[in-house]
This record gives C-alpha cells, sequence and structure tokens, in this order.
C-alpha cells in the first residue's frame, strides 16, 4: 500500500506542479515515446537477464506489493519448530529427529506448522543443517562457515532482481533520449510546414526525454529499493534458525538457543520475551 501511494505522490506532484505553470497535459500524451522507451527498456532486460531471474525479478516484483513473506506469526512459528525439534534432540539424542529430518513432509513435528512445512526452501536449510548435527560430531566453529556460505548464496540470489531492476533504471534516461533524437528527427522533417506542428514535435521530443528520467528515478529505481529491502527482510528468517542451532551446538538448552535466535529479529516482528516466554510452555 505504502509503494502505491508514494508512486500516487509522484504523479500527482509531477502532474500538478505542470498544470500550475499553466502546461497543457495532453501536450504529455506521447504515447510512441512511451513505446519506444518502454520497449527498448524491456528489450534491454530481456537480453541482459536470465530466465530464471526474469521470473524472479517478476515474482518480487508482485511480492513487494503484497508486503514482507514472513509475518511475526511466521517468525514466532519458524521459533516454536526449532524449539520443538531441539527439545526432542536433547531429550531423546539427536538420532531421534532423523526421520523428521530425512522426511519433514511425513513429519509430526513439522505438520504442527504447515506454513513453514510448505516453504520448501526454509525446509531444506533447517532439516541440511541439523543432518550436519545429527550425522557426524561438527564443532559450532565448523558448521559456521558452511551456514554462512549458505546464506551468503542465498543473499546474493535474493539481491539479483534489485540489481536488475536498477540496471534499468540506469538505461531509462538514455532510452528516453533515444525518443527525443527521434523525434528531432521527426521533427527535421516537418521544418518548412506551420511552426504550430513544428512546435508540437518539438514538444513530443522532449517529452520523451522527461518520460525516461521520470520512469527511472520516480518509478523504477524506487522500486528497486523496495524489492531490495523486501529481501533483506525476508533473509532475516535465516539468520534466526542459524543463531539458534549455532547456540545448541554450543551446549546452550532449547529455550536459551531461542533466545539467542530472537534477538536476531527486526524489532518490528519480534515477540517480547514474556510473551514468547509463555507460548514456549505451550508447545511439546
Amino acid at each position: 500500500m505504502l509503494i502505491i501511494v508514494g508512486f500516487l505522490i509522484v504523479i500527482l506532484s509531477v502532474l500538478g506542479g505542470y498544470l500550475g505553470a499553466h502546461g497543457k497535459l495532453g501536450a504529455l500524451w506521447q504515447p510512441y515515446e512511451l513505446v519506444i522507451i518502454g520497449g527498448a527498456a524491456l528489450g534491454a532486460f530481456l537480453v541482459g537477464t536470465p530466465l530464471k531471474t526474469v521470473k524472479q525479478t517478476l515474482h518480487a516484483i508482485v511480492g513487494v506489493f503484497k508486503g514482507p513473506a514472513y509475518k511475526q506469526q511466521d517468525y514466532i512459528d519458524v521459533l516454536s519448530l526449532l524449539y520443538e525439534l531441539l527439545n526432542k534432540a536433547r531429550r531423546e539424542g539427536f538420532m531421534a529427529l532423523e526421520d523428521h529430518v530425512e522426511r519433514p513432509a511425513e513429519s509430526s513435528i513439522f505438520a504442527n506448522y504447515p506454513k513453514v512445512q510448505a516453504d520448501q526452501h526454509l525446509v531444506d536449510f533447517i532439516t541440511d543443517c541439523l543432518r550436519l548435527m545429527i550425522g557426524s560430531n561438527i564443532e559450532p566453529h565448523e558448521l559456521e562457515p558452511l551456514l554462512e556460505m549458505e546464506l551468503e548464496k542465498h543473499h546474493a540470489e535474493a539481491m539479483q532482481p534489485s540489481a536488475v531492476l536498477n540496471k534499468v533504471s540506469d538505461g531509462l534516461p538514455g532510452f528516453g533520449i533515444v525518443a527525443a533524437v527521434l523525434g528531432i528527427v521527426i521533427t527535421m522533417g516537418s521544418i518548412g510546414g506551420e511552426i504550430t506542428e513544428v512546435g508540437a514535435h518539438v514538444a513530443g521530443a522532449l517529452v520523451g526525454t522527461f518520460l525516461g528520467i521520470l520512469l527511472a528515478y520516480g518509478f523504477v529505481g524506487p522500486l528497486a529499493a523496495a524489492v531490495e529491502a523486501r529481501a533483506e527482510q525476508d533473509s532475516r528468517i535465516y539468520e534466526s534458525v542459524k543463531t539458534a542451532l549455532l547456540a545448541c551446538l554450543r551446549g546452550y538448552n532449547p529455550k536459551i538457543a531461542l533466545e539467542f535466535a530472537r534477538k536476531t529479529l527486526p524489532s518490528n516482528v519480534r515477540p517480547g520475551f514474556s510473551a514468547f516466554e509463555a507460548h514456549l510452555k505451550t508447545v511439546k
């Protein structure tokens, strides 16, 4: 919603200022300039972007309008899932988690948290970490770089849509100039005709430059920043999982390990200490 409000403010501010200065709105209606700028930008985007990243970018653009992928309850569910798993490991040993880790889709523990269970990437991250803890005597200082490597890879992939959109934003003013130059070419062909016709062609050419700059700095650039911010926020859940598992491996009991993880969460989604402690008492 905030993104839509921001775009509306951009449009109303630009058009309001233009109309306030006695500009004619019809002069800005240059659909062929939009075809040139938008089509060239889209073509360049497709040429320079792998198909996987194209799909990821479209998904990310839709995602920013829906809001963060994880709400506060989702963070609580993930921490509660970890608490159940680590509690079971503490009581019965890590080998008791083998069936749950190898077949999370059939696990009675994972089934308690259907949204987490449906997030395949998050489930893979949790189970891969637990496999290392189950099948080896790995030390915390040995596991941590592996988890960091995985998180860096995930972060790099999550940032690709914003990087691509920033490149498109950087190119839009140039495509605006292309549209303006083509407008000037048309203008040169009309020299000798009516002065109003020449003036209309010059105005159309200038609109091309205007649209390229406005689309870059008023829409695509801010959209890239929003996509980046959402990716950053969505990565926090992986950080919390990593922190909890490393704390457990260092010998902390599950409640303390989960407190380490809770501290890594952003303040706007972090459950309060007392409320979260009370919630854990209801978890098996």
